[in-house]
């Protein structure tokens, strides 16, 4: 569900529930824990979903997947909130690395030029380039979101027993997170774990079931893993029709932390965040674009638009949060569909040339 879609009115339905008087306990549930929270509506047919549930008396392990996945979720929404105001980037890569690899001094490298610039490291918590990332940024700026199996498993030293490990007993939650909670991603070479996890953020960003952030592929500067992957999208994926040139955009092949942390801080240059608000999609920025490179959207990046054309708001974005008032708005009737030619628009309006100061005429 977006940010602007309402929720279904269950109380209107109160017959699913199988009684009317149900909706009105609940109400008065809602009323007494979250009292005026603009949540409150929806903390209301979270609790009439469940209710629904038990009247339909499910077997028990669906309602034993129901209740971890509550606790776990809302476990990690409390423990995330220690975070909130901290940029992050998410690290995968091969947890069976050694520590006398070239790659694990990459990786290492890597999370000690992200803590520098005052980024998190999020990983799987495990070993390998987990571990080496961690040890490079420090507990600190150290994120781990290890998996709980069945047989002993420990998250590294770096984070294990720290307010910043948090175990995850499934593993569509802990992937969850580790796309939800990063500003950026950067996949270093691993195996079949690490390729799912470069499929699976690529799926979700190309289709748009992700905000797009940058996806940074890094390896040593001789190394050809994620050469040998990009041959392969363009000889079996590109040239069949399967995927669209564009697509490569969302992809930035790098063979340095420092290149890599480059993409990440370009990115960020003007581009702050972006959001759904009612039909039209918003970007927020840091400055305000000139006239000249407004001039130029519709004719670059018309494609990107199922109507009209680009509107931007310099005083403040209407319908958005208070504590975001000092940015800049470009809104468009996005489609929803091209994202490669969405981070090309991203790109362009962090070109210093197309930014205007705030004030400036």
């Amino acid at each position: 569900m977006t940010d602007d879609q309402e929720p279904v009115d269950y109380l209107s339905r109160h017959w699913q529930t199988g009684s009317t008087q149900l909706p009105e306990k609940v109400e008065e549930l809602v009323a007494l824990c979250a009292g005026s929270s603009e949540n409150a509506q929806l903390y209301r047919d979270m609790l009439l979903e469940v209710i629904r549930m038990a009247q339909a008396d499910r077997n028990r392990w669906d309602a034993k997947i129901l209740l971890q996945t509550i606790r776990e979720l809302e476990r990690s929404f409390a423990r995330l909130a220690l975070f909130k105001r901290r940029r992050k980037v998410t690290v995968f890569g091969s947890a069976r690395t050694a520590p006398t690899h070239a790659l694990y001094q990459l990786a290492k490298n890597m999370g000690q030029t992200l803590s520098q610039h005052d980024y998190m490291t999020i990983t799987g918590g495990g070993g390998g380039i987990m571990a080496a990332a961690h040890e490079g940024a420090g507990v600190d700026n150290s994120l781990g979101f290890n998996i709980t199996l069945p047989f002993e498993q420990h998250a590294n030293t770096i984070v294990r027993g720290t307010e910043h490990e948090l175990a995850f007993k499934f593993f569509f939650l802990r992937k969850l997170f580790f796309v939800k909670e990063a500003d950026a991603l950067i996949l270093c070479p691993g195996g079949f774990g690490t390729l799912d996890e470069t499929l699976e953020v690529l799926t979700l960003v190309q289709t748009g079931k992700s905000p797009l952030v940058p996806i940074i592929l890094l390896d040593e500067p001789n190394g050809t893993y994620w050469d040998s992957l990009l041959n392969f999208f363009r000889e079996q994926l590109h040239n069949a029709g399967y995927i669209h040139a564009n697509d490569f955009n969302l992809l930035k092949l790098v063979k340095s932390p420092a290149a890599a942390m480059q993409e990440v801080l370009g990115f960020y240059r003007n581009f702050h965040s972006a959001r759904w608000l009612g039909n039209d999609y918003l970007l927020r920025l840091n400055q305000p674009l000139t006239d000249q490179a407004l001039a130029q959207l519709p004719s670059t990046f018309g494609s990107l638009c199922k109507e009209k054309g680009f509107t931007q708001e310099e005083k403040g974005i209407a319908g958005d949060d208070a504590e975001l008032s000092s940015l800049t708005g470009l809104r468009f009737a996005f489609n929803g569909r091209d994202q490669g030619t969405l981070r090309s628009l991203i790109d362009f309006i962090n070109q210093a040339e197309n930014l205007k100061s705030r004030g400036t005429a």
